[in-house]
């Protein structure tokens, strides 16, 4: 039987949409992402949709309140988890939200990053094969498959329809 860690990610746009709200994980240690920028989210409770964990994690994480958001596609994880569990995680868009973001919170830094440049950060290997697909305007959703292996993506594929 497959039971995955689910889990949201969401990506902060800019008003200008040229920049997203990234998490520089850099406050806890023993923390499985310290080094690494990424974007919020995080596990879903038993008691909420995937669309209310996102909307609590972007609020607790971010201070922000989501007013658009766009669900941009899936990603099933195998092996990512620091003792080889699986995530599946739901990645969403927002595009419009109301409030200002912290500086900072109990995870890290939080700051807005050039979209065209996100491949200079450092983050999960895995990100730069997905993050693409977030933010590229294609109407479709995509759903990705990526396990990992020692924390190192070791395939990577994705349908859209």
């Amino acid at each position: 039987m497959y039971e995955p860690i689910v889990g949201t990610l969401g990506y902060i746009l800019s008003p200008d949409r040229k920049d997203t709200l990234l998490v520089y994980r850099n406050r806890r240690p023993g923390d499985h992402h310290l080094g690494k920028y990424n974007g919020l989210g995080g596990k879903l409770r038993p008691d909420e949709d995937v669309l209310s964990c996102l909307l609590r994690e972007i609020r607790e994480e971010s201070g922000i309140r989501c007013e658009e958001v766009e669900l941009r596609g899936t990603v099933n994880w195998t092996g990512f988890g620091p003792n080889g569990e699986n995530w599946l995680g739901f990645i969403f868009l927002i595009t419009e939200f109301s409030g200002s973001p912290f500086e900072a919170n109990e995870e890290g830094e939080l700051g807005w990053h050039p979209i065209k440049s996100l491949d200079t950060l450092p983050m999960w290997e895995g990100d730069r094969y997905f993050l693409p697909l977030v933010f590229d305007y294609d109407p479709r959703q995509f759903h990705g498959y990526m396990p990992y292996k020692n924390s190192k993506p070791i395939d990577w594929h994705y349908t859209r329809m």
